[in-house]
């Protein structure tokens, strides 16, 4: 018995000096140089927000300059695929989310995301929201879908775009409570909004920030929220899970994910900076401010949470018969 315990005491201290060893050699040969954070979208946006948040708070905690380089198009996969390429060394990041999923599906994207990329860390979670006229005769999904059985194919919904989270959500709703609501597709979110404060479309899919003004100011009713959970910037307003889909749910995440072959040292060393700076107060209220949840996750569970999105989008896009654009 005490022969047995040396040995696991042995091992243990074997493991702890590994440990140290590996944080030790990370944290004096990584990071030497600039690093580049990859935002597949357009400046400006709440993504872009975030992602400069974070490179800002990583210059801090890693006293090398972390600049963000935004490569937007083709549903994120210019710049999915500009970093599934690029030296994997750890000075070249993705601020990943959804949109370079989906790229699999609706474009035949030259990567496989769940295995061209290393997960570092899930960053943050943002629910969609279904938007509507204030003159539309329904307050919330459950409703909604009752009015679409007694008029079918009367209302039309906007999203982002072919093949984007909102037209995922838009075609889940119509498959999962059998109704019919016409998607109408638009050039990104801001075009949608638009119509729908002109009266020309019923019904958004968008995320909250944006719209949340005209909430405010009664030109916008919220009706249901995409995420499991209520989403605490709109608490009155049911989810759609709650309100007859049950296992509704399609959440935008934001993570950094690296090249594939970046050594383990390093995605544990930038995880574990990720998780410093998410435990920031401010960053949290930065986050929330843009409409995000802060919802730290490390390498391996972002991996099994990139694993489950993938399978469900794919089966979403199956079963509405989605095409590409």
């Amino acid at each position: 018995m005490k022969r047995q315990q040396r040995q696991f005491l042995n091992l243990t201290w074997a493991l702890a000096a590994l440990a140290a060893s590996l944080s030790t050699v990370s944290a004096q040969t990584y990071p030497t140089r600039p690093i580049t954070l990859v935002v597949p979208v357009a400046a400006g946006g709440g993504v872009d927000t975030a992602a400069r948040i974070l490179s800002e708070k990583l210059q801090e905690k890693l006293k090398q300059p972390v600049t963000v380089e935004n490569r937007p198009g083709a549903g994120s996969m210019i710049g999915a695929s500009f970093v599934a390429r690029a030296s994997p060394d750890g000075y070249t990041l993705l601020l990943l989310e959804p949109a370079a999923l989906l790229a699999k599906w609706m474009n035949r994207a030259p990567y496989d995301v769940t295995t061209d990329f290393a997960p570092v860390a899930l960053i943050a979670t943002q629910p969609l929201v279904l938007f509507a006229q204030p003159l539309l005769p329904v307050n919330d999904v459950k409703e909604l879908i009752a009015y679409c059985k007694a008029n079918p194919g009367k209302l039309s919904v906007g999203t982002a775009g072919v093949g984007s989270p909102h037209h995922l959500a838009a075609a889940w709703l119509n498959t999962a409570a059998k109704i019919e609501i016409t998607h109408v597709p638009y050039r990104g979110a801001a075009p949608a909004l638009n119509d729908l404060l002109g009266g020309q479309i019923p019904l958004i899919w968008a995320l909250s920030v944006a719209v949340m003004p005209f909430v405010e100011q009664g030109k916008v009713k919220a009706l249901g929220v995409s995420a499991q959970q209520r989403f605490p910037l709109l608490p009155q307003v049911p989810t759609v899970a709650e309100s007859g889909v049950p296992g509704f749910e399609i959440d935008f995440f934001y993570g950094i994910a690296a090249p594939a072959k970046v050594k383990p040292e390093v995605v544990a060393f930038l995880g574990q900076a990720v998780r410093e700076i998410t435990e920031q107060p401010d960053v949290r209220e930065r986050m929330s401010a843009l409409g995000m949840s802060v919802d730290f996750r490390d390498s391996g569970h972002f991996r099994e949470l990139i694993a489950r999105e993938y399978e469900k989008y794919s089966g979403i896009v199956r079963q509405a018969g989605i095409q590409p654009d």
